[in-house]
């Protein structure tokens, strides 16, 4: 069975890798951080992601612009919005996500 493939966007660097980590320690997922629009753009645009998690310190323009770009390329994309709260709080959030697809 292959992995969910999940997109992590987060402008601070050691909180992405801290998501990146969690959601990754669950034998199901793997993820791929990224901190810029541009680079996240390119990772969508390069990798099947069922889900992408918009972390901390997104701006409102630059989360449209992501959403927009994303579901040009995939109208079903998943796109939830994560700002903290724990491993168990991300993981249910995901599951949750997920459950609705």
């Amino acid at each position: 069975m292959s992995k969910v493939e999940i997109l992590v966007i987060c402008r601070h660097e050691g909180i992405l890798q801290t998501i990146v980590r969690l959601v990754n320690n669950n034998p199901e997922w793997n993820a791929t951080g990224a901190v810029t629009d541009d680079d996240a753009i390119a990772e969508f645009n390069s990798h099947l992601f069922k889900l992408v998690l918009l972390g901390s310190g997104i701006e409102k323009e630059s989360e449209d612009k992501l959403c927009t770009a994303f579901r040009a390329l995939n109208q079903h994309i998943i796109i939830v919005q994560h700002y903290g709260g724990g491993s168990g709080l991300l993981a249910a959030e995901i599951y949750e996500a997920l459950a609705r697809r």
